[in-house]
């Protein structure tokens, strides 16, 4: 048996403890490669955790080379032992199918409020005279003609003599109406939203009520509508190049000359804006620059503004002498059981209105066009 000496021995020492320095910054350097790889992965892939400013967690990469393991791995380790390091995964707020993942146990908090859709204000019927009637209809009495003799008259002649043609005109109340349908849980959890049905329906109606006064074909079920019956625009005087202010001008003398002064003027948003927008010669704005209040007349009259009046065209007119409007129901609504609802636990909301329009002078009326619509 060959004898060992400690020379040999502090010889195989000291060539075993450099193996494993070497060792060990070998591992040192593939630990910082597989970090650096780490890290730019993490970069790419979608963050847990808060905004900037939060508390920041290491690396995958920083977390191994950390490991206190590893270090102790790299000094005393032998050839085909492995170091084994488990990584768990961070709890977040995602709700992905991954490990970590804790946002579906998260409850979001729920503002109570329910937000409606705007609805448009109504503006026709301020413009009308309005009387609650009673019974199916309302009978008006129209002049349909006159004839005008006065005359001078010398002393002693036989005067002249004028005449009138009268007529009876029959104008039925027709009902504008709808309504919804709710489950009475839904009704009974949620007390906001009986609230919130009543007011769509009554603004619904509301909308449903401006279209017909301004448009009804006076047919079917359809109210007499102020346009059909209006009197067409014809320029009473001939203007070179007219503008949609000289257009109204135009209306309003016709009116005039009809026996019905106007008091207002009826037209959609987008021609109103059309015409604060019009400049003279020099570039200026005509109706007032956009850093004042514009005010909504023209020539001394209110403009009244609505989509219920189609783009390019106007009304105007004397609309308490022109219609009157006469309400059988005023707009109301109700609840209760239609068919089988009462065994379902659902209920109907129904909004309705009973009215009548009677237009009286057509001729108070004048609707046109501005002509900038082909």
């Amino acid at each position: 048996m060959t004898d060992i000496t400690i020379q040999d021995l502090a010889k195989a020492f000291m060539d075993h403890s450099g193996d494993v320095k070497e060792g060990f910054e070998l591992l040192k350097a593939k630990a910082a490669e597989v970090g650096a790889r780490l890290d730019d992965m993490e970069q790419k892939a979608a963050r847990g955790g808060g905004p900037a400013g939060d508390v920041q967690t290491k690396s995958l990469g920083q977390q191994y080379i950390d490991q206190e393991g590893l270090k102790t791995f790299a000094e005393t380790g032998r050839n085909g032992q492995k170091f084994d390091w488990e990584t768990k995964a961070t709890i977040t707020t995602s709700i992905t199918d991954a490990a970590g993942s804790a946002g579906a146990g998260i409850q979001a908090f729920r503002d109570p409020t329910i937000t409606p859709l705007v609805q448009r204000r109504p503006v026709v019927r301020d413009l009308l005279p309005v009387i609650q009637m009673s019974g199916g209809s309302v009978e008006i009495v129209r002049m349909k003609s006159r004839t005008n003799g006065a005359a001078p008259v010398a002393e002693g002649a036989a005067k002249p003599e004028s005449d009138m043609q009268l007529e009876l005109d029959t104008v039925p109340a027709r009902v504008i109406a709808h309504w919804m349908k709710a489950s009475r849980q839904v009704l009974s959890d949620l007390p906001q939203l009986s609230g919130l049905i009543d007011t769509e329906l009554l603004d619904g109606l509301a909308l449903a009520e401006e279209a017909q006064l301004l448009n009804g074909s006076g047919t079917g079920q359809n109210l007499e509508g102020l346009i059909p019956a209006a009197t067409g625009y014809a320029a009473p005087i001939n203007i070179t190049d007219a503008t949609m202010l000289d257009t109204v001008q135009l209306a309003l003398l016709q009116s005039a000359l009809a026996e019905h002064p106007a008091n207002g003027v009826i037209m959609h948003p987008a021609d109103w804006a059309r015409i604060t927008m019009l400049k003279d010669a020099d570039g200026n704005y005509i109706m007032g620059q956009p850093g004042t209040t514009v005010a909504q007349r023209l020539w001394g009259l209110p403009v009244i503004t609505t989509q219920a009046m189609e783009v390019d065209k106007f009304l105007v007119g004397d609309f308490r002498s022109a219609a009157t409007l006469y309400d059988r129901w005023s707009a109301r609504v109700e609840t209760g059981y239609v068919n089988d609802d009462f065994t379902r636990n659902l209920v109907t909301v129904l909004a309705e209105e009973r009215l009548a329009q009677a237009i009286k002078q057509p001729k108070a009326l004048t609707y046109g066009d501005f002509g900038n619509v082909t």
